[in-house]
């Protein structure tokens, strides 16, 4: 069983940065596959970035360019650095991750088991 904690998130204006991390705890002797999604309540779980254990990375089409997904394996961590925030980034960010060689596609929420309590991001106009 893998225990996520996500942090960083908050309220910005349009343009601004916000930097998320996830703290990953237990179950450490297995490799993860570990993303990123966002979900606006009353909506779907929306993929934002993936990472390997390799540090192969996937990111969304809407992502642009101006989010940059990464971990540390040694401090079983994920991070997302997000730059010229739009109000519709605005949302819940969640941390997931799921055994590597399990998951088919990794922007998709419904591969994952292990999720964090989410972080919330609000960016004002």
């Amino acid at each position: 069983q893998v225990h996520l904690v996500e942090s960083g998130g908050g309220s910005v204006q349009s343009g601004g940065s916000l930097r998320l991390s996830c703290a990953a705890s237990g179950d450490s002797e297995k490799t993860y596959i570990m993303a990123w999604f966002r979900q606006v309540r009353g909506k779907a779980y929306e993929g934002v970035a993936s990472i390997d254990m390799k540090g192969t990375i996937k990111y969304s089409s809407f992502v642009k360019g101006r989010f940059t997904i990464s971990r540390d394996n040694a401090k079983n961590t994920l991070l997302l650095e997000m730059n010229s925030l739009e109000p519709e980034d605005t949302a819940m960010y969640y941390c997931a991750s799921e055994r590597e060689g399990a998951v088919w596609n990794p922007l998709q929420g419904y591969e994952y088991h292990n999720w964090g309590q989410g972080t919330q991001v609000t960016v004002s106009s």
